[in-house]
C-alpha cells in the first residue's frame, strides 16, 4: 500500500527578517473535511503497515496483560471515619474507588466495604477521565471530575457517599487537576475554571444546592503566563491558591474554616522566586528557593510574609534539592533528591533525618496521607527490580513496616535481572546518568537490542520504578535504558535550568551523547537501538532524529511537540503563552532564531532517518494533533531511504491516548512491536503453533 501524501499548500511566515515556508500549515483547519480524510487515510495506512508485525504485537499483549494480577488494591489511606483505596480487577478497564469504615488498620479485614466511585459503571464505549476525587470534610459527599473527550475541561460533579445518589450541583468547564477543595464545613467548593486557550484562570466558590450561575468569582489571573492551582493544607486548616508560572510563584490563603472570608496573599510574586506554603504548629512552611537555588524549607507566622521573619528549619545544602513538604502533627516529611535519586527525609525535634535503602538505584515517594494527626505516614519504595512497596513510616521514631507489596503473575526472579547506573560524557564534559535494567544473559552474545527512553523538560524527572509490563521486553533480551538528560531536575535544580531556554540544545545532545555510550560500552549497537520519548520527549525525539538519527534503528514519537516555532508565536493555542518561560518567547529575535535551530519540524533534511512512529490524539490541548500530522507529512516528502514512516490519530481521545487500561496496554503493545522488529527483536512463539 502507498503511503498517503498530503497535499502542500505553501505559507509564507514571516518575523524578525526571517522568512519560512510552511507547505502543510492548512492541516491546522480541523473543521476542514480534506484534514479529516487525510488524517484518516494515515490512520488507513497505519493499520496496513502494523499487520506484518501482528504476531509480535499480539504476543506481546498477551505476555503484559499476563503479568497484570488477577486483583490489585492499594494499601488503605487511613481517614477520619474510614480508609479508603482504589483496587483493579484484571478483567476491568478502570478502577473501582471504595473506603470502609474501621477503628484501627487491624481490623480492616473485617470491615464491609463501600464503594464509592466504580469508573467501569460510568464509562460506556467511550472515552472517560476521572482525575480529582475530594472527600468532603465530613465523609458524606464526594467530589470528583470527569472528562469524556481528552481535552483538559473537566465537569464537577457530587456524588452523596450515604445514600449513592448524584446531587443537582454540575460544574463545566473546571481544569484537570489541583482544581477542587472544600472547605471546613462541607457546604462550599472552591473550583478552578479555565479560559478559552484552557488555561486555569479564574477560582470560583460555590454553595451546595444553589445553582451555578450564583457562583462568586473570587479571583481571576490576568498574566497570560500564570496558571491558578488550588489545595488544602495536611491540617485541613487552610486553602492555598497558587498563582504560578516557570519561575515564579505567588500564594494566597485562607481559612478553610471561613469559607466567606477574603483570601490572604503571602508574598508578592517577584522574578525568579518560587515558594510552596503548608501549615504546622500554628504556623506556615515555606518551601523556597529565595537565595537558595535547591529550596530551603522555612517556617513563618499565620500572616503576610516579611523576609526577616522567614526562620530557616535545618541549614541548606547545595547537593540537597527540596521538592515536597507535608507536615504530620509531631514531624515533617520531607520530598527531594540526593545523588541523582529521589529522598525522604523527617524533621522531628530539630533534627533531620535522610531515610537509607539498599539498592543502588531506587524512587522513593510520600503517597497521599489523609491525616494530619498520624504516627502512620504512608511512603512508597520501588526499583526496577522491586515491586511497588509501601511502608508505614513513623516520621518521629523514623522506624518503617512494609506494609504491602506489589504482587507480580507469573514467575519473577529478581536475581534473573541487572539494573546499574551508567555515565555519559556530554559534549560539554558533564556526567550525564543513564539507568538501565536488563537479564543478566542480555549481553552474552555481544551487543543488544536496547530502547532509550527519555523526556528532559519542566524539571520532571524520569526515575527507576517497577513496570511489570516491562518484563516481555527484558525477557526478550530487551536492554531496557532511561537517560536522565538535562532539562529533567535529577541532579538538581541547575539540571533543569541548563536544559531550558538558550540552553535546550543540552537536552538533545545529552540524549545522542548517552546513545554513543551505550554503543561506545557495547551494550547495544546503532542497529539494535531503539529510541522513546513522548510530548516533549516527543521534541527530544524529533531533534534528535535530526541531529543524531544516525545512532538509532528506530524511534517512537508520542504526541510530539515538533512545530516549536510556529506553535510558540500563537498564543491562541491552548497553553503556549505558559511556555515561554520553558522555551523561550519567539517574539525576541533571540528566542525565535535558537528555537529555530532545533524545531524538528523546520529542520527536516533529505536523508535518511531511523523507522518513525507517531502518534497523536485529536483533541489534544497540550500538543495539537496538526504538530505531529504536519511533521510526518514533510518527513515523508523530504526523507531519502525506504525507513518506515506511520502516523496514528486517536479520533476520539487527547493527549493520553486510550482512557481503559486494557486498551492502553494494546497500544504499548503495537508501539512496542514496532520498535522491537526494527531492532531484530523476532516473536518467541511460532506464528504457525
Amino acid at each position: 500500500m502507498e503511503a498517503p501524501k498530503a497535499k502542500a499548500i505553501p505559507k509564507a511566515l514571516e518575523i524578525h527578517g526571517d522568512r519560512r515556508i510552511d507547505p502543510y500549515y492548512w492541516l491546522r483547519e480541523r473543521d476542514n473535511p480534506d484534514v479529516i480524510q487525510y488524517l484518516e487515510d494515515e490512520n488507513t495506512y497505519y493499520r496496513w503497515f502494523v499487520e506484518r508485525i501482528q504476531p509480535l504485537t499480539d504476543e506481546l499483549y498477551e505476555d503484559m496483560v499476563a503479568r497484570i494480577p488477577d486483583a490489585e488494591e492499594r494499601v488503605p489511606v487511613q481517614g477520619d471515619q474510614y480508609y479508603y483505596y482504589t483496587r483493579m480487577e484484571k478483567s476491568l478497564q478502570y478502577p473501582i474507588h471504595a473506603r470502609k469504615r474501621a477503628a484501627s488498620r487491624e481490623t480492616l479485614a473485617a470491615a464491609e466495604e463501600e464503594i464509592v466511585l466504580n469508573l467501569n459503571d460510568l464509562a460506556g464505549d467511550g472515552y472517560l477521565s476521572v482525575t480529582v476525587l475530594a472527600t468532603s470534610p465530613d465523609e458524606k459527599r464526594l467530589a470528583y471530575l470527569e472528562n469524556r473527550d481528552g481535552t483538559d475541561r473537566y465537569t464537577l460533579l457530587v456524588k452523596d457517599l450515604t445514600t449513592g445518589e448524584m446531587l443537582p450541583d454540575r460544574i463545566e468547564g473546571v481544569f484537570i487537576d489541583g482544581s477542587v477543595a472544600w472547605s471546613a464545613d462541607g457546604q462550599y467548593l472552591f473550583y478552578i475554571t479555565v479560559d478559552e486557550a484552557q488555561r486555569p484562570y479564574r477560582l470560583h466558590r460555590h454553595r451546595l444546592g444553589d445553582p451555578v450561575e450564583q457562583d462568586a468569582l473570587l479571583y481571576q489571573e490576568d498574566d497570560e503566563t500564570c496558571i491558578l492551582t488550588l489545595a488544602k493544607s495536611q491540617s485541613g486548616r487552610y486553602l492555598f491558591l497558587t498563582s504560578s508560572t516557570k519561575t515564579s510563584t505567588e500564594v494566597r490563603y485562607l481559612p478553610a474554616d471561613d469559607p466567606l472570608g477574603a483570601w490572604t496573599v503571602f508574598r508578592p510574586r517577584q522574578a525568579d522566586v518560587e515558594y510552596e506554603l503548608e501549615h504546622w504548629d500554628d504556623a506556615l512552611l515555606v518551601l523556597m528557593n529565595l537565595h537558595r537555588p535547591n529550596f530551603s524549607l522555612f517556617r513563618h507566622p499565620v500572616a503576610p510574609c516579611e523576609d526577616e521573619r522567614l526562620e530557616e528549619l535545618f541549614p541548606y545544602d547545595e547537593a540537597r534539592y527540596l521538592t515536597g513538604v507535608h507536615p504530620f502533627r509531631e514531624a515533617v516529611v520531607i520530598e527531594g533528591r540526593e545523588g541523582g535519586l529521589t529522598q525522604i527525609w523527617t524533621f522531628a525535634s530539630g533534627r533531620l533525618t535522610r531515610l537509607e535503602w539498599d539498592e543502588p538505584l531506587y524512587t522513593v515517594s510520600v503517597s497521599a496521607n489523609r491525616r494530619y494527626d498520624t504516627r502512620e505516614v504512608l511512603i512508597h519504595y520501588e526499583s526496577f527490580l522491586t515491586p511497588r512497596t509501601t511502608y508505614a513510616l513513623d516520621p518521629v521514631s523514623v522506624t518503617r513496616k512494609e506494609l504491602h507489596r506489589q504482587p507480580v503473575n507469573g514467575p519473577y526472579h529478581p536475581s534473573d535481572y541487572v539494573q546499574e547506573r551508567l555515565w555519559a560524557k556530554a559534549n560539554d564534559g558533564t556526567d550525564v546518568p543513564v539507568s538501565l535494567v536488563y537479564r543478566k544473559d542480555a549481553r552474552t552474545d555481544g551487543p543488544a537490542p536496547c530502547i532509550l527512553y527519555g523526556y528532559g523538560s519542566y524539571g520532571h524527572n524520569m526515575d527507576p520504578v517497577f513496570m511489570p509490563t516491562l518484563l516481555p521486553l527484558l525477557d526478550r533480551g530487551v536492554i531496557y535504558a532511561i537517560a536522565h538528560v538535562r532539562g529533567g531536575s535529577e541532579m538538581g535544580r541547575h539540571w533543569y535550568e541548563n536544559g531550558k531556554m538558550l540552553r535546550k540544545k543540552n537536552t538533545f545532545t545529552d540524549f545522542i551523547a548517552c546513545a554513543d555510550a551505550l554503543i561506545g560500552e557495547g551494550y547495544t549497537s546503532p542497529e539494535k537501538l531503539a529510541a522513546d520519548g513522548r510530548s516533549a520527549g516527543g521534541l527530544l525525539m524529533g531533534a534528535v532524529a535530526n541531529m543524531g538519527g544516525d545512532r538509532f534503528a528506530a524511534m517512537s514519537a508520542g504526541v510530539p511537540f515538533v512545530d516549536v516555532v510556529t506553535t510558540m508565536l500563537d498564543p491562541t493555542i491552548p497553553l503556549t503563552t505558559l511556555e515561554w518561560d520553558e522555551w523561550g518567547d519567539p517574539r525576541d529575535e533571540t528566542y525565535y532564531f535558537y528555537m529555530k535551530s532545533y524545531s524538528p519540524y523546520d529542520n527536516v533534511e533529505p536523508k535518511r532517518y531511523p523507522h518513525l512512529i507517531v502518534t497523536t490524539g485529536l483533541n489534544d490541548p497540550r500538543v495539537a494533533y496538526w504538530e505531529p500530522a504536519k511533521w510526518v507529512a514533510k518527513l515523508r516528502a523530504t526523507k531519502t531511504g525506504q525507513e518506515a514512516l506511520v502516523l496514528k490519530t486517536h479520533m476520539g481521545a487527547g493527549h493520553f491516548g486510550s482512557s481503559g487500561r486494557l486498551e492502553h496496554l494494546r497500544e504499548s503493545a503495537e508501539i512496542h512491536a514496532f520498535l522491537l522488529y526494527h531492532i531484530g527483536v523476532s516473536p518467541k512463539r511460532s506464528t504457525a503453533s
